[in-house]
């Protein structure tokens, strides 16, 4: 422990001077050795023993993640570096491989300003590896490459020499192609990885060593040297001579750009706001005197001292007992601590100035997400756009009664702390409905549950969320309120995908200005009427207002919207949730008096008008897909081809590199419950395979009728497909 308050101390000296200052992540696809690295790194900063290294596996602290072997939450550690005589201060983040757990690397992009991308030398780029690059691109955080496990082609595929170097550049050449395809601008603005100019490190995060061009000129050791230290499989001393933290903070500091530079093009790309004003340039230039502008990123539970708020700093200094406010609340929050994380502890400091990455207790009502600042009307960051969606539901009920009220504020403060997490009260049965990112992203809530929160439930087999849709265009249909005072014209058509993208990407959203949010929608094919009509943005589904000059539609038009919400939240084919539906209101007459246009009157006719006009619409049902990647022996192809074949599956390549087949397909998520043990057993164990969220497809049409059939009945719901007419009023 002395060791680390040492740490602290040198910590808190560097803070205060943003230039000194590295905030990264570092990211890579499960298995590729990404908390070993981490591990590494903390032992060349004297905060663990080097014997321990790339065993002890520090940054996973949970119980949980060390019986599994993977890491499930992001870990934050500071660390200081010496550098060309100067020291500087590395604010890391260990992000988790699994897919199920990506919500955490998007929120740790927001945090950092650069990223260690580790690529297992054997096994080279994998659908994460793509996955996470194109967060840290889409968050403007710059990539530096880490390629990890170099020994094994060396050790285990007995490579040479020159055949390493080959394999090597390939790597590095298609993690450049990744690059220039998710964002040429930035490839060619110079963020390509380049072994010459220093920003690809090669090494063994398990035997602590790493080499770079740089270092090789640093330290005298050529490949050569390194192949041959691999072959008489002298780790020892090759990590003597090259240890890997300094080959790979080197790089870091060398190359990732520091909180002044980096929040200049960062500001812009997630604040809308206001460039030229006192907060704009406060944020800009990183100054720890302006008002606060700080950013939340995780929230995670201490038993002790209650919610604890991890999230970048942009602009100000944290110190306890500030009042700050928080947005989307009007009451004030007073912060009680604020400090640093070394990994699984967080130790408390006097203040934190603008650039670093500070964890904070006292926000109560902050949430993931949420933009913390001192002033009263800043404009909020733009919200954390996450790359996969809830594809999986079980339902959770406490084991005993008693347990009931307790788990309701158990759920509540899980879903604060994941918000990839979905929880909804099913009305008719009592259940809690968690929707999550695949099965053993809900093993692990649910263990949590139990093992930290001390309450006993029971969950269901995992279910699949599907998404209801539109294929053509339907209307005006007419909704009557109950009272007959008052009608909607409703139509509705598919939303051009382009326009969904960018919904998704976060390009568009009801926060940013309206004359570029116009702007853009016209540049992506909607007419300027309805680009000009836009009021409501509901996930991936729109609401236009196409009226002219209609009385009183103003102060109707919240409850208008909020039927139109509660349709997209449960849509009229089986109540599952709504994506790609472009909602226009063509007209409307409303009564005169305010007593006869209420919530009971409006929000039943806009909701109806909009379920009857969707169902007209050629309501679609559209399931979740996963990517299955398998890597298999020649000689076991066949069974794991007929294990996806078998599961509506569709295999999209099949490569072979020496005796293993390389085999990329898509399957439904539903049929891939079990799959694991299906797969080892096809394969007598001897696959290796992963999954990527690859987005949602129609349901073959003779499934259609069964599957909605089903889901109602799950539901409670009437039994049979819904027609237009149970929703009109005659």
């Amino acid at each position: 422990m002395g060791r680390r308050k040492k740490m602290v101390e040198r910590v808190k000296a560097l803070m205060s001077n943003p230039d000194m200052v590295r905030n990264i992540g570092i990211v890579a696809h499960i298995d590729h050795g990404k908390t070993t690295l981490s591990d590494n790194l903390l032992a060349g900063a004297g905060m663990i023993s080097q014997d321990l290294a790339g065993r002890q596996l520090f940054m996973d602290s949970d119980e949980e993640e060390q019986e599994r072997g993977i890491t499930i939450d992001s870990a934050n550690v500071s660390m200081v570096h010496e550098y060309d005589n100067n020291e500087y201060l590395i604010n890391l983040i260990d992000t988790p491989g699994h897919v199920d757990f990506g919500g955490d690397v998007t929120r740790a992009m927001r945090a950092v300003d650069g990223a260690v991308v580790v690529i297992d030398a054997v096994e080279g780029t994998m659908p994460q590896t793509e996955t996470v690059l194109r967060q840290a691109l889409k968050e403007h955080v710059r990539p530096v490459l880490f390629i990890n496990k170099v020994d094994r082609l060396i050790n285990e595929l007995q490579e040479g020499g020159q055949e390493m170097q080959m394999r090597l550049g390939k790597l590095i050449d298609l993690v450049n192609k990744l690059i220039k395809g998710m964002n040429e601008e930035r490839y060619k603005a110079g963020w390509k990885v380049d072994a010459t100019g220093g920003t690809v490190a090669f090494g063994s995060a398990l035997y602590n060593w790493a080499i770079s061009v740089p270092m090789m000129q640093k330290t005298g050791v050529s490949f050569n040297d390194v192949y041959e230290y691999c072959r008489n499989e002298d780790m020892k001393t090759l990590a003597e001579k090259c240890p890997l933290h300094e080959a790979v903070n080197d790089m870091v500091i060398r190359h990732l750009p520091s909180p002044i530079e980096a929040q200049e093009g960062r500001v812009g790309a997630i604040w809308h706001g206001d460039k030229t004003s006192e907060i704009g340039k406060s944020m800009k230039d990183a100054d720890a005197n302006g008002d606060i502008a700080f950013m939340v990123t995780d929230i995670a539970m201490d038993p002790h001292a209650g919610e604890v708020a991890t999230g970048r700093l942009f602009s100000g200094s944290l110190t306890r007992g500030m009042e700050v406010n928080v947005s989307g609340t009007t009451a004030k929050n007073r912060i009680q601590q604020v400090g640093v994380f070394m990994g699984p502890e967080r130790l408390e400091v006097e203040k934190i100035p603008a650039g670093n990455i500070a964890a904070v207790t006292g926000l109560k009502d902050a949430i993931v997400g949420s933009t913390v600042t001192t002033l009263e009307d800043m404009m909020p960051f733009e919200s954390i756009q996450h790359a996969s969606e809830p594809v999986v539901t079980v339902a959770v009920e406490a084991k005993h009664m008693k347990d009931l009220p307790k788990l309701v504020e158990v759920l509540r403060q899980v879903a604060k702390e994941d918000p990839t997490l979905q929880i909804k009260l099913d009305e008719e049965t009592g259940e809690h409905l968690l929707a999550g990112m695949g099965e053993l992203h809900l093993e692990v809530i649910g263990h949590r549950i139990q093992r930290d929160k001390g309450v006993e439930i029971t969950t269901t087999p995992p279910i699949v969320v599907y998404r209801e849709s539109v294929k053509s265009h339907a209307g005006p249909v007419e909704g009557k309120s109950p009272n007959r005072h008052n009608r909607f014209y409703i139509e509705i058509e598919p939303l051009d995908p382009e326009i969904i993208k960018l919904i998704k990407d976060g390009e568009i959203s009801m926060r940013m200005p309206e004359l570029e949010r116009r702007e853009l929608l016209m540049n992506a094919g909607m007419s300027k009427e309805g680009a000009k009509g836009l009021v409501d943005i509901y996930e991936s589904n729109i609401f236009l207002d196409m009226t002219k000059g209609i009385q009183y539609l103003n102060e109707t038009m919240e409850l208008i919207l909020e039927g139109f919400t509660e349709v997209m939240k449960e849509g009229p084919l089986a109540r599952e949730p709504c994506m790609g539906v472009k909602v226009k209101l063509m007209d409307a007459k409303l009564h005169e008096d305010a007593v006869h246009r209420g919530p009971a009157q409006v929000i039943p006719a806009s909701r109806q008008a909009i379920q009857a006009a969707m169902l007209l619409a050629e309501d679609v049902l559209f399931e979740p897909y996963q990517k299955v990647f398998i890597q298999v022996p020649q000689e076991q192809m066949g069974g794991a081809t007929k294990e996806i074949q078998g599961r509506r599956g569709i295999i999209v390549n099949m490569t072979s590199e020496g005796d293993t087949t390389v085999i990329e397909s898509k399957a439904p998520v539903s049929e891939l419950f079990g799959f694991a043990g299906d797969i080892r057993s096809a394969t007598e164990g001897r696959a290796m395979w992963s999954t990527e969220f690859a987005g949602f497809d129609s349901l073959p049409a003779n499934m259609v009728a069964e599957i909605v059939n089903e889901i109602r009945e799950r539901k409670g719901l009437k039994a049979g497909v819904p027609q237009p007419e149970d929703f009109l009023s005659m």
